[in-house]
């Protein structure tokens, strides 16, 4: 069942990622010098994917599709060339996406969710914290749209199985991404983008801290 496709104009939606992986302040926070700050850019796009992309070097996305010249391109680019190895709900491994949520509650609690997965398989007894980063962005495009009924299947709490395989259809087809509800969050409402094209406007927000107890507590939440 194809889904159906519908006009969305949504501004300032939301993103979450790790603090240490926004633009490349990180690096240059352990750089004394410029010429270090260059040593560890030089190194660290040796092995790094979103480079390799730039370079026309990953069979899941072409140079000609990333973004070049805009601010935060870098973040933008990084979404579709850093595929987590087991892929994610609407990706397998191949190709990213740019995931987002409409309101910044329901991307935190997508984040939570999987932040506690992690602590949870490996039964973190420890207190861990969590900084991630906002990043906002606008779209303005037609996507397809999983709001209604019948849809059940690829929205499974435990299961990317199906959702997978309706994404790898949709991209062969030229979808720009889809609209969907949250599974984590009620009433919350996330997106995914499959063109880098199609994120616009891209600036960053808060700081978003997550402090887990343990891997069996709900963690703290802090915004700043």
């Amino acid at each position: 069942m194809i889904p159906p496709i519908k006009s969305i104009q949504q501004h300032g939606t939301h993103r979450l990622i790790p603090s240490r992986y926004s633009d490349v302040g990180a690096l240059r926070r352990l750089a004394d010098n410029e010429k270090d700050f260059d040593a560890l850019l030089e190194l660290e796009g040796a092995t790094n994917e979103r480079l390799l992309g730039a370079a026309n070097r990953l069979p899941g996305i072409s140079i000609h599709e990333l973004l070049f010249g805009v601010e935060h391109a870098e973040i933008v680019n990084a979404a579709f060339t850093h595929a987590h190895p087991s892929g994610s709900r609407f990706n397998d491994a191949s190709r990213g996406a740019w995931y987002a949520a409409f309101e910044l509650k329901t991307a935190t609690a997508e984040v939570a969710f999987h932040k506690a997965e992690e602590l949870r398989e490996i039964e973190w007894s420890e207190p861990e914290t969590f900084e991630m980063s906002e990043y906002l962005s606008d779209f303005t495009a037609a996507f397809h749209d999983l709001r209604g009924q019948g849809f059940a299947g690829v929205l499974s709490p435990t299961s990317y199985t199906a959702s997978q395989a309706l994404a790898r259809n949709l991209l062969s087809e030229g979808s720009a991404g889809i609209v969907y509800p949250s599974v984590r969050r009620a009433k919350g409402t996330c997106l995914v983008c499959f063109r880098p094209a199609l994120v616009t406007n891209v600036r960053q927000g808060q700081t978003v801290t997550l402090k887990f107890k343990s891997w069996k507590s709900s963690p703290v939440v802090e915004y700043e």
